[in-house]
């Protein structure tokens, strides 16, 4: 599916083509991006009682501002009464490159990685960068998992990728892109 524009209003279709393409190929793990938790309940809502893992990424606290964590306690608890499991943690392709970037204007090796990947869109970008982390924190299997995210709020972004850790970022495969904007 490629959508003539990007943005949330593409969520609930992107989270059925998740959903279609979980059951249909026996995936047994989903990643969804959410800041402040819409998407996140919609797909721990969504994927409540089929046996897949709904897994909601988070941006890191104090991304925004300090000490600041965007998911909002409500959407929190209403994620994990569907059986959703949340990471909060730090982006794969922003970490330390960020603040090295900020003080020395150079870019570093992840900004170089993250820029590329959004030739393909800012959904593919992190779609990618989640998997890694997810993995990293070992909450989904190194195998194919279905990965969603979006452009700024919702999703109109979705992957079947086949999951590996940070240190092995270059071994993440994308097998299929599912949905994305046809624009970025």
């Amino acid at each position: 599916m490629y959508f003539s524009d990007k943005g949330g209003k593409h969520t609930d279709e992107v989270l059925m083509i998740a959903k279609d393409e979980a059951i249909k190929r026996g995936i047994s793990h989903v990643i969804v991006a959410s800041t402040k938790g819409d998407t996140g309940v919609k797909a721990a809502q969504l994927f409540e009682g089929t046996g897949t893992q709904v897994i909601v990424v988070t941006h890191n606290t104090g991304f925004g501002s300090e000490g600041d964590n965007e998911l909002e306690p409500e959407k929190r608890a209403e994620i994990e009464k569907y059986g959703g499991i949340i990471y909060t943690g730090t982006m794969v392709l922003r970490g330390l490159g960020t603040a090295i970037r900020q003080r020395c204007g150079n870019f570093s090796h992840e900004q170089i990685v993250a820029m590329t990947l959004r030739m393909f869109g800012e959904g593919v970008k992190v779609c990618i960068e989640m998997t890694a982390m997810a993995a990293d924190a070992g909450l989904t299997p190194f195998g194919d998992i279905i990965a969603v995210a979006g452009t700024a709020r919702g999703a109109d972004t979705c992957v079947l990728l086949r999951a590996n850790s940070s240190n092995k970022f270059f071994d993440i495969k994308v097998r299929e892109i599912l949905a994305k904007p046809a624009v970025c």
